[in-house]
């Protein structure tokens, strides 16, 4: 079997988009047609051995900052923080295998003894936030049109993931998917949802997370019938589903033929029932300082200070996501970026790209402020991410030494533009929520 250096080799050999082109794949294995979400046997935690679901279940790895891992980890017991970031990240991922494989012999976890669909929940006493069903993803080329990435990964994020995917020979996190259904396939998760859940738990987000279980051969023919003709969004996932395709190029590489590696984990929504939130991703560049970054932005766009406190900043910020416009802080002060110099912004701007790719936040941020003035390089080190939290972000800036740039969420209509029209908006643009809770289903590709 190929290594994962071959797999995703390392070095500054290709850019972001020439990567994300290779491994999404405008060409390459594609074992069906159409939005397929198969049936599959579920890996599940027995609460009779673990106790409360709330204790072992997580949110998604990359949502998991080093100090919330560590304390995880020390407080012992199963949590599945041990099967997606284990104690050696990078380097421990045949522990997490080892620990996947004892925890099945011990019963910790037990697998269903048929194939099923899972219908997923997250709600308040008020609202159902998120509701969905949770399969096995046909996987897909992207010339197909069917499952449509919107942003661009990197090497790094897609060789971890298949380190660990090789390991644990398993899928542990689904990806999360929003389609536009309405039809045969909602009314079914809806009905089913109103039945009691195979599992129930409230957890440390507010939410109340459920889950049943779809075992009837009519029921999973007529939500196969109704889907086929779809399409997907990939709203969250996008180095999974990378690492999905690089792992299934490996085995027809090698000779495999079709297998449970045409296939991926994914949670796929409805945005018609239940449309998702979409939040912003702050930057955090540790290596740049806040008087360098002021005096490099002022050279390329509008520049005002805002003395007051943060949220009157970001009620500035908000009142300007007609245009591309930034919060700048990491110092003592905040400034808003506005109106970028259109002769400084046309000169970097991709030529070939679309005009509502052009005119996106994290295009105008990405060209004409990081890469251009500030001169950082494209990696997934010099430039880290917070997902929603403008506080945190600054805070983080500030223990660095560095600056943060504060965005505005993407409107959803821009993101469905660019992906149907075979763009993908910069790395890192958008945050889809709420996002599933890990660890409640998930798939091994060699059921026992």
């Amino acid at each position: 079997m190929p290594t994962v250096e071959r797999d995703v080799p390392s070095g500054p050999t290709t850019t972001s988009e020439e990567f994300s082109a290779r491994i999404f794949g405008a060409t390459g294995p594609a074992a069906g047609a159409g939005l397929e979400l198969a049936p599959f046997r579920g890996v599940r935690f027995d609460p009779a051995v673990v106790g409360d679901l709330a204790s072992v279940t997580t949110p998604p790895y990359d949502l998991i900052d080093d100090a919330e891992r560590r304390r995880l980890l020390s407080e012992g017991g199963h949590n599945f923080v041990r099967l997606i970031l284990p104690s050696q990240p990078g380097g421990g991922y045949r522990e997490a295998g080892e620990t996947l494989r004892r925890w099945l012999d011990e019963g910790v976890l037990t697998v269903d003894p048929e194939p099923a669909l899972y219908v997923y929940e997250a709600a308040d006493r008020h609202t159902v936030h998120q509701r969905g069903l949770v399969g096995a993803v046909g996987l897909r080329a992207e010339s197909q049109g069917v499952i449509l990435p919107h942003e661009d990964v990197y090497p790094g994020p897609v060789r971890d993931r298949l380190a660990l995917m090789s390991e644990a020979n398993a899928n542990l996190e689904p990806i999360f998917l929003i389609h536009q259904g309405g039809g045969d396939a909602a009314r079914i998760v809806d009905e089913a949802a109103e039945t009691a859940p195979l599992m129930e738990f409230p957890a440390s987000d507010g939410l109340v997370h459920r889950l049943w279980r779809i075992t009837d051969p009519a029921l999973l023919d007529r939500i196969s019938a109704d889907l086929s003709g779809g399409q997907a969004l990939i709203a969250d996932g996008h180095h999974r589903y990378a690492t999905y395709r690089t792992l299934q190029a490996r085995h027809h590489r090698s000779g495999h033929g079709d297998g449970a590696w045409d296939h991926g984990l994914a949670l796929l929504v409805d945005s018609t029932r239940y449309p998702p939130r979409l939040g912003a991703i702050h930057r955090v560049l540790p290596g740049l300082a806040p008087r360098k970054a002021l005096e490099g932005a002022k050279g390329v766009m509008e520049v005002t200070p805002l003395p007051g406190p943060l949220p009157d900043a970001l009620k500035a910020l908000a009142d300007a996501s007609d245009r591309p416009a930034f919060l700048l802080g990491g110092g003592d002060g905040l400034h808003l970026l506005t109106d970028p110099d259109p002769a400084r912004l046309a000169a970097v701007m991709p030529a070939d790209r679309s005009p509502t790719w052009r005119r996106l936040d994290t295009a105008v941020l990405d060209h004409l402020l990081i890469a251009g003035v500030w001169g950082i390089p494209e990696n997934e080190r010099s430039v880290e991410v917070v997902h929603d939290d403008p506080a945190a972000a600054l805070a983080r800036a500030r223990r660095s030494g560095g600056s943060a740039v504060i965005l505005n969420p993407m409107r959803i209509t821009d993101v469905l533009a660019v992906a149907g029209g075979g763009e993908r908006v910069p790395r890192k643009s958008t945050s889809f929520g709420p996002k599933p809770r890990m660890g409640m289903v998930f798939r091994l590709l060699d059921p026992p």
